[in-house]
């Protein structure tokens, strides 16, 4: 076994777990789940069967990752943060046939009681504040906040808040990064040295 999982942990057969994954409390991965290398499942976490997580992801204490659901390198999963799949459950009604698909990426920040409504793309290193509701789309590098999430502007791949100048730039003071404001979207254009 080349992840660790704690003795009240379920990890059921089928799963697939990369190296150095580890698996908290109380937490249960189905049998379909596909979870990557460094991964770090908190207590209480739940993996549905049709799920994607790639390497380096954090997922922290109470969160349910649903099926349709797909995260890609190193997003972060603050605590007791939900996931939705369903986009007008009853239950009454049946409408498994009906997930909508969720897509994370690489390195975006889902903040702490965040809700992510099914169906939509939460862009590349894009940041969701606590407590905020998303409803569409997020842009890659978009820093959202509130109910619903609006965008109040923009964040750096290390995670600091970009000052953009007249001339549409901006450096993130840790790496030296240079982004660039083109067309409503943040475009990373000169990557420095992440610490």
């Amino acid at each position: 076994m080349s992840y660790w999982k704690h003795d009240s942990a379920i990890v059921d057969e089928g799963a697939q777990l990369g190296e150095g994954t580890r698996v908290w409390h109380f937490a249960h991965v189905s049998p379909g789940a596909r979870i990557g290398a460094r991964c770090a499942l908190g207590q209480g976490v739940y993996v549905g069967n049709d799920v994607l997580i790639g390497d380096g992801v954090r997922i922290q204490n109470n969160v349910s990752v649903y099926d349709a659901v797909t995260l890609e390198d190193e997003v972060f999963c603050g605590p007791s943060m939900v996931f939705t799949n369903v986009y007008n459950p009853r239950a009454a009604v049946a409408r498994k046939n009906e997930y909508r698909r969720t897509l994370v990426r690489r390195g975006a920040t889902l903040g702490a009681n965040c809700t992510i409504v099914c169906g939509v793309t939460i862009g590349a290193h894009a940041f969701v504040g606590a407590g905020a509701v998303v409803q569409k789309d997020v842009p890659d590098f978009a820093l959202v906040v509130g109910v619903p999430a609006r965008r109040i502007g923009w964040m750096s791949r290390f995670g600091e808040r970009l000052a953009f100048g007249a001339d549409g730039r901006a450096t993130c003071p840790q790496t030296g990064d240079v982004y660039e404001l083109q067309d409503q979207r943040c475009v990373l254009v000169q990557e420095g040295r992440l610490p």
